[in-house]
């Protein structure tokens, strides 16, 4: 088995943790956990972070480190301005199953709830999805909507 580098999720402290999709991870192996504001005390060399406007994840970022902002629209904007040095990777356009209610912000086109992106993520970089989404509510309606299986 490939040992990769640990996935870091940094996730914004004003997250609400009932609405946090990747909370389950927290015990996994191969995921680590940073809290934003507070300083991220892992290097980012070697790193790709998800997110938009950069080119499609690809077999060429497979050795790649994987870093993920959690976080609101509207708080993740901030927070990619501190990280704004680690290479953006974006995924192919997916349909999210999470159901969302803004009246204040727009969702933006193929924008994911956390654990669906890192799903997409780890099967594009060929890693192991086991258990992925198994505490995710909305997991069989994700699947079935992006024909995952």
């Amino acid at each position: 088995m490939v040992a990769w580098p640990p996935t870091i999720c940094v996730v914004h402290r004003r997250e609400n943790p009932n609405k946090c999709s990747i909370r389950s991870l927290r015990d996994r192996a191969g995921f680590l956990f940073a809290t934003y504001p507070d300083p991220l005390e892992y290097p980012l060399d070697g790193y790709v972070r998800l997110g938009f406007d950069g080119p499609i994840l690809s077999a060429a970022d497979r050795e790649c480190g994987l870093f993920v902002l959690d976080a609101t629209w509207r708080l993740s904007k901030r927070m990619e301005n501190v990280y704004r040095n680690v290479p953006v990777r974006s995924l192919p356009l997916c349909q999210t199953a999470y159901p969302r209610a803004s009246k204040a912000n727009d969702d933006p086109h193929g924008g994911l709830a956390t654990i669906e992106a890192i799903f997409v993520a780890y099967r594009l970089l060929g890693r192991d999805t086991a258990g992925l989404l198994d505490n995710y509510y909305w997991a069989e309606a994700f699947i079935q909507k992006n024909g995952l299986w």
